[in-house]
């Protein structure tokens, strides 16, 4: 678990990267002559070499960030070039089942032209057989009547 404070340092790691660097340990060409003058030049040198890895630092982490920037643009690109093929795939497939089904369309559409043409000759035929039909019964019933109102015989 990460505190606030850890959290903080990468920011204060930037802050300091991007600062100027500060004066390294004064350089003399006296050799200090009190301790304490000794080891504040340690400290100082310690001081100065914790900045410097705290610029590197810094700069670690701006080039991970860099390099997670241009891996997250990439699969996102990658994820946008599938998603467009899936709806040009998604395109193809819905026009060929539309050319499909306006073909059927068609086929079932001739079909029934032809069942009614077939259906309308049938009932012409039928019509046509019944007329005939009703014309020779209604000749015959009158060449009947004609022959009982000549007097004749009756068959």
């Amino acid at each position: 678990m990460t505190t606030k404070v850890e959290q903080q340092q990468p920011k204060k790691a930037l802050e300091i990267a991007e600062q100027p660097l500060a004066e390294s340990a004064p350089e003399t060409s006296e050799k200090p002559t009190d301790p304490l003058d000794e080891f504040r030049i340690q400290a100082e040198m310690a001081y100065t070499a914790y900045l410097d890895a705290q610029r590197k630092v810094a700069r670690a982490y701006k080039e991970r960030e860099r390099q997670e920037e241009r891996a997250y643009k990439q699969i996102e690109q990658q994820a946008n070039k599938a998603c467009d093929e899936a709806i040009e795939q998604a395109l193809r497939v819905r026009e060929e089942a539309e050319r499909e089904s306006e073909k059927a369309y068609k086929k079932a559409r001739e079909q029934a032209a032809q069942v009614y043409q077939e259906s309308v000759v049938q009932a012409l035929k039928v019509c046509r057989e019944t007329v005939e039909q009703a014309w020779q019964v209604s000749r015959e019933t009158s060449n009947q009547i004609w022959e009982i109102f000549q007097g004749g015989k009756t068959t």
